[in-house]
């Protein structure tokens, strides 16, 4: 799993590559933590580059999330895959997740 931060005004991006799973999510998850650290509150995480996604990975997505809104944050994803989408829609994730299908309309779901 490799993680690229980028900002666009006010939103942190975080462009993900690679699996997501037991062996990454700490990863992502201390990259998060970070984030929180620093103050910031819309968090972006583009998936166009993953490829994998197991249980492991969805439960850091949904600790995300939880420490976001504790901070009146929020947590959009874009760019999922169309057969990791249904793990989405199977775990009920589409429902707690705004997910758009590109960068730029998840950046303006903030407004």
């Amino acid at each position: 799993m490799e993680l690229v931060e980028k900002r666009d005004g006010d939103v942190t991006i975080l462009v993900l590559n690679g699996r997501l799973d037991s062996n990454t999510s700490k990863i992502l998850e201390d990259k998060v933590m970070d984030i929180l650290r620093q103050g910031n509150k819309k968090v972006l995480m583009d998936f166009l580059d993953v490829d994998y996604i197991n249980s492991t990975g969805l439960r850091v997505l949904l600790l995300a999330l939880q420490q976001l809104k504790k901070n009146q944050g929020k947590l959009i994803l874009c760019c999922i895959k169309d057969y990791m989408k249904e793990v989405f829609e199977i775990s009920g994730y589409t429902e707690i997740f705004p997910i758009f299908a590109t960068q730029d309309d998840a950046v303006k779901g903030f407004a």
